[in-house]
């Protein structure tokens, strides 16, 4: 067994940091079988944050101390539990609102003018100039953003640029912000053409998007998500597609993920990512060297650099 402290990376997906960790540390991968040998020593463990920690694992190791969020979001962690068992939380903030704004801007763009579907007819060899593919235009419509907080803020001054109306909604209100806040989510979508999800998911925000707030977006807008799968009723939005009672949806983010294809394999006016909206090559390292931080501060006695907020 090395001296070196030891730490557990959860999920596959986060396989390349185990070269950049191991230098200082000793390392476990999860999806290599559960850490037996290491059960006593693992201190830390390494997680993307969206997805649940296992707490009967956790609850295993008795040295744990800190569970790393790779991302910024840290929804997969109780933190009642954790802060009960005496565990601190880091994650890493704003190191990728600049880039989820850039693709949730250009989820709008590729649904609002049907680029995605454009693309097709002509790979298709669908094209018929006789029967011209007419898009609604984007400069005047009115565009609702749910949570003002880095993403949305870089989103609406992006928008901006595009001559969009914006408005948006938070359960808190923000003074200073230059952009008309909402009375209610249900007001906002019934304003919007287009409804823009870009909250930071929590007990109280899960499900917020319900049937009716889709509805209220109506069979003309658009709803786009680049927040978390689990703010919004994702089989209302189905439902709601395949009826014509929501107009067009652009997803990033999706209840489950993967997200199965057949799940969305009859469902018209879609636009849909893998999760890639914060995933970027100036993001990635900023969120490699947090994590690297984090970690160096909780093994030396600091504190962390980035806990997360109570």
């Amino acid at each position: 067994m090395s001296d070196k402290p030891a730490l557990l990376i959860m999920q596959p997906h986060l396989a390349f940091l185990s070269p950049v960790l191991e230098a200082d540390y000793s390392v476990w991968r999860f999806w290599e079988g559960p850490p037996l040998e290491a059960t006593e020593v693992i201190q830390a463990l390494v997680v993307a944050g969206e997805f649940p920690v296992d707490k009967h694992l956790a609850e295993s190791l008795p040295k744990l101390g800190l569970i790393a969020c790779f991302t910024a979001g840290f929804d997969g962690v109780d933190l009642a539990w954790a802060r009960g068992r005496g565990l601190k939380v880091s994650h890493s903030p704003g190191v990728n609102s600049e880039d989820a704004a850039d693709h949730a801007m250009g989820l709008v763009l590729a649904a609002w003018r049907r680029i995605v579907e454009g693309d097709r007819v002509v790979r298709a060899g669908a094209w018929k100039p006789q029967e011209k593919m007419i898009t609604p235009s984007l400069r005047g419509r009115r565009l609702g953003i749910v949570g003002l907080g880095g993403i949305g803020v870089a989103l609406a001054e992006r928008a901006a640029a595009f001559g969009l109306e914006i408005a948006w909604w938070g359960p808190r209100d923000k003074p200073d912000a230059p952009w008309p806040r909402a009375e209610s989510l249900l007001d906002l979508a019934r304003a919007s053409d287009i409804l823009v999800v870009a909250c930071r998911v929590t007990e109280e925000t899960r499900g917020l998007v319900t049937r009716e707030v889709i509805e209220a977006v109506g069979p003309e807008g658009l709803l786009v998500n680049v927040s978390r799968g689990q703010v919004i009723d994702e089989d209302a939005l189905i439902d709601a597609l395949k009826d014509g009672r929501l107009g067009m949806a652009a997803l990033d983010v999706f209840s489950a993920e993967p997200t199965p294809p057949e799940r969305w394999a009859d469902v018209p006016n879609t636009v849909l990512t893998p999760h890639t909206a914060g995933a970027t090559a100036a993001a990635v390292p900023r969120m490699v060297a947090l994590t690297r931080e984090n970690l160096r501060r909780f093994f030396a006695g600091e504190d962390l650099v980035n806990p997360v907020p109570d």
